[in-house]
């Protein structure tokens, strides 16, 4: 659809954040269209990594959900907008067009959750992930995706002992110690989702 539309040219497709993190930094897109949940790597610690790499990217969210965790990680990450994925086609138009002016451009569908957050006072998503180290958010995620000590390693090329150190690390800070428990955590506070 994006490419049927005068002025716009989809230059790249990712399938999981990791991708979408190298082909960023390789193609250097005008606007970046994220799912936030999205496999190996969500969409929330992509955009963080992207705008890490490169502070002028421009990226909005994209998710079924509108979930206060998910919207507030993602504004969190430096994401330029929100929107949801059943927003109509002329919505995802004008949140590209504000996106590459340079503004913020937040789903009216989604509004009642900053209102909502804004009233409480809190300036960010006040969870644990907060406490977790980047590492540790994708050890979290991928542990929750049902990977292994040695997969996850391969993945983050690092030793699966380093990783056993990591996920104690996390476990300890959140206070949870089984992968059940972790799995439902994650789901919780948007580093993972179930498919």
């Amino acid at each position: 659809m994006l490419d049927e539309q005068p002025g716009l040219q989809v230059i790249g497709e990712a399938d999981n954040g990791r991708t979408a993190v190298q082909m960023a930094h390789d193609l250097h897109p005008d606007v970046i269209i994220m799912d936030v949940t999205m496999p190996d790597l969500n969409g929330i610690d992509a955009t963080r990594q992207i705008r890490g790499d490169d502070p002028t990217s421009k990226v909005i969210g994209l998710s079924m959900h509108r979930e206060r965790q998910f919207v507030m990680q993602m504004l969190a990450a430096s994401a330029s907008g929100y929107l949801l994925k059943d927003s109509p086609l002329e919505e995802l138009l004008a949140a590209i067009e504000a996106v590459a002016r340079g503004e913020v451009f937040i789903s009216s569908k989604i509004t009642d959750v900053l209102v909502k957050e804004c009233s409480a006072g809190a300036a960010q998503a006040d969870s644990f992930c907060g406490s977790l180290t980047q590492r540790e958010r994708e050890v979290l995620q991928l542990l929750a995706e049902g990977k292994n000590c040695k997969e996850i390693g391969q993945i983050l090329h690092i030793s699966s002992k380093t990783v056993e150190g990591h996920r104690r690390l996390l476990m300890d800070k959140i206070k949870l110690y089984s992968i059940a428990e972790l799995t439902r955590y994650a789901i919780r506070e948007g580093v993972s989702a179930l498919d």
